[in-house]
Order: C-alpha cells, then sequence, then structure tokens
C-alpha cells in the first residue's frame, strides 16, 4: 500500500466554481472580525480546539478565519475540506485515521495529529460551494445535533459575509466607472461650450454660452461632493459652495472677483443643487448688471449654521445696485423662486449697504420639497 497522501479528485465544474472563487476577491485577504468571531464561536459550541473558514482554490486551501491552527493554508494534499467541495454535502468524519481517504493526510499521520472533521459547505447563492466552515479535533468524537446545526447555520453567515462584501466591492467599482464616464462627459460638454463661445461674434451669444458654462461646470461640483462623500444622499454644503465660488470667479470678467466664506452643513443632494443654482443666478445678474464700463468690484456669498437646523445665506454685489430684488423680472428671478421653493425656504431682499443684496435661509431637516 502506498504511503502516499492522495488527492481529492477534482470536482465537477471545477473550472466554473474557481472563476466563482476569484469572483469574490477574498482569497489572501487580510483577516477580519466578522470571520474570526465564526471560527471563534464554531470552536466553543462545538468543543474543539480548532476551527477554520477553508476556501478550496486549485491547488491550495486558504484559510479566511482560523482558530487553533497556525498556518494560513496547505496544500490539498492535506485538506480535509477539498472533500466537502467534492461531496457538496455536509461532511463528519469521526476517526480521519480510519477513512481511506483521509488515513495518510500529512495532519493526520503527523504526531498528535487529527482525528475528528466535520465542515458544512460554502455554498454560493448560485449553488457552487467554495469550501467549508469546519470543526477539528485531535480526538476520535462525535457531533451532537445541535452542534451539527450550528455549524451549517454558521456556514452560511460566512457565505452571506462573503457575498455582501462581493456586492459592496462591485458597487464600488460601478461608482467609480459612472463617476468616471459623468466626469468625460461633463468635461467635454464644458469645453465644446468654452470653445463655441470663443468663435461667436455676438456679445449676447458669448454671454449666454458662458452662462451654460458656469451651470455645467456646477453640475460637475455637485457630482464630484456627492462621490466624495462617505454617504451618496448627503454632502457637505460648504465645501460645494466654496466650489460654485470658484468656478463663477473663472467665468467672471477680469474685473469681478467672487469672495465665498461657508460653514459646514450636511445636505441633500437636491438641497446642493437648488443652492448652486441660486448662487449661480445672483453672480450672473450682479455681473450682467452691476458693473457697467468695467467696474471692479465683489461678489460675496456668506453662509452659516443657525441653531443646529437652519442655513443663512448672505448674497452681495458692491456695484451700482439693481433696486429691490424681490421684484426683478425676467426667467432669472423664476428660476430663483423655484430654486428656494424647491428648499423650503425663502429669500428676501438686504436694504441699506452697497449695491444689490439678498438673503436666503431654509431649514436643513427638512424634505426638499418638489419645485
Amino acid at each position: 500500500m502506498t504511503s502516499t497522501p492522495p488527492l481529492p479528485p477534482e470536482p465537477t465544474g471545477n473550472d466554473h466554481r474557481l472563476d466563482k472563487l476569484e469572483a469574490l476577491c477574498i482569497l489572501d485577504s487580510d483577516p477580519e472580525p466578522g470571520f474570526d468571531e465564526i471560527t471563534e464561536f464554531v470552536a466553543r459550541v462545538c468543543e474543539v480546539p480548532t476551527a477554520l473558514v477553508s476556501l478550496v482554490d486549485r491547488d491550495r486551501q486558504w484559510f479566511k478565519a482560523r482558530t487553533g491552527f497556525d498556518g494560513s493554508e496547505t496544500s490539498l494534499d492535506r485538506s480535509v475540506c477539498a472533500y466537502v467541495v467534492l461531496e457538496d454535502d455536509f461532511l463528519e468524519i469521526m476517526d480521519l485515521s480510519q477513512d481511506p481517504r483521509t488515513r495518510l493526510n500529512p495532519l493526520v499521520t503527523q504526531k498528535d495529529g487529527i482525528r475528528f472533521y466535520a465542515g458544512a459547505p460554502l455554498r454560493l447563492s448560485t449553488g457552487e460551494v467554495m469550501g467549508a466552515l469546519c470543526a477539528i479535533d485531535v480526538v476520535p468524537r462525535q457531533l451532537t445535533g445541535m452542534q451539527r446545526e450550528t455549524l451549517r447555520v454558521m456556514a452560511r453567515q460566512v457565505v452571506a459575509q462573503m457575498e455582501l462584501k462581493q456586492a459592496v466591492q462591485q458597487a464600488e467599482m460601478l461608482k467609480r466607472e459612472v463617476d468616471h464616464r459623468v466626469k468625460n462627459s461633463l468635461q467635454s460638454i464644458s469645453a465644446l461650450t468654452r470653445i463655441q463661445a470663443r468663435k461667436t461674434k455676438s456679445d449676447e451669444v458669448r454671454a449666454a454660452l458662458t452662462q451654460v458654462q458656469s451651470r455645467i461646470e456646477m453640475v460637475a461640483a455637485l457630482h464630484e461632493q456627492l462621490y466624495k462623500t462617505s454617504a451618496s444622499h448627503e454632502m457637505n454644503l460648504g465645501a460645494f459652495v466654496e466650489k460654485v465660488g470658484v468656478i463663477l470667479g473663472g467665468t467672471a470678467p477680469a474685473n469681478v472677483s467672487i469672495v465665498t466664506t461657508c460653514d459646514r452643513a450636511m445636505v441633500t443632494a437636491e438641497q446642493a443643487s437648488a443652492v448652486g443654482v441660486i448662487l449661480n443666478e445672483f453672480a450672473s445678474n450682479s455681473i450682467k448688471h452691476a458693473y457697467p464700463e468695467g467696474r471692479d468690484g465683489t461678489i460675496r456669498f456668506d453662509g452659516r449654521l443657525v441653531d443646529g437646523d437652519t442655513f443663512v445665506l448672505e448674497m452681495s454685489d458692491d456695484g451700482v445696485g439693481m433696486g429691490a430684488v424681490s421684484h426683478t423680472t425676467g426667467i432669472g428671478l423664476a428660476v430663483i423662486e423655484a430654486s428656494v421653493a424647491q428648499l423650503g425656504g425663502a429669500w428676501e431682499p438686504v436694504f441699506g449697504g452697497i449695491g444689490t443684496s439678498a438673503r436666503l435661509h431654509f431649514p436643513l431637516k427638512q424634505t426638499p420639497a418638489s419645485a
């Protein structure tokens, strides 16, 4: 009789199974408490010194979590979990030294070698078995019914964690791809608009195209801030307002500067977008009317958080003045008023200063109404 330990036979459809294992992106990953706690729990409940989350690769078994075992992997001639994959079922061997599949396994034949094994399959939701959650002892024994059920339940929890991690990774990859495509598209549109603005001989068309360009770049800034935030439905309004100020300053004539100061406040994407539209319209009106004949001037946006739940935004220029903002006519005012309604807030002219000023305030905790 040969003393060479046999390799477990390759299961049917192993290449497909290995593709699924690779797609999990879990092999050779760092230890994680969520998996480590499961092996520790299994070892206690099953009253064994060793418990493993074992993933069976092409020529090795690798342990995502291990309790009572030193190595992070072994070759397949030392694997019992490979037989769980092969047989596609729960496997319990009372005495490994007496079973023909495992009696020559080096982990069994070595001094003080292992004797007992029980493994529940790590079965993906699509049906493929990636490995096993196993309980191992150095003496022959048998699990109780409750211990077997615990092993099965915990194996399902391991798979749930693996598939959740995979879903999160795939979502992040998709998010990065979408972000890349959106940024490229917005940059292309902005560049084309800029080129057309430079080519046109009409001052009116040039001004309109410049306005379009600033709005495109504002949308790009909104997208950037949303991508950077950890919560996809909220963003830092302070950072967004600062970015919008930079964009408006880049499209403003050389004689007009944009200055922004803004407190940090977390808002929804809809709220940030509405604020951006209001800033854009106010700046555009000021640039158009407040600084005739190339007069130098400054447009200011000052945002502050009040009482933790209200945001106040002061908008002003130091130009020649346009009268009461609330009485201004035209599409610009209609756009501003629609955005204010979307915020569920209010705005009002501020009298007594130089130029034109207005104050916007809106609640942070109120869900914005549809414009």
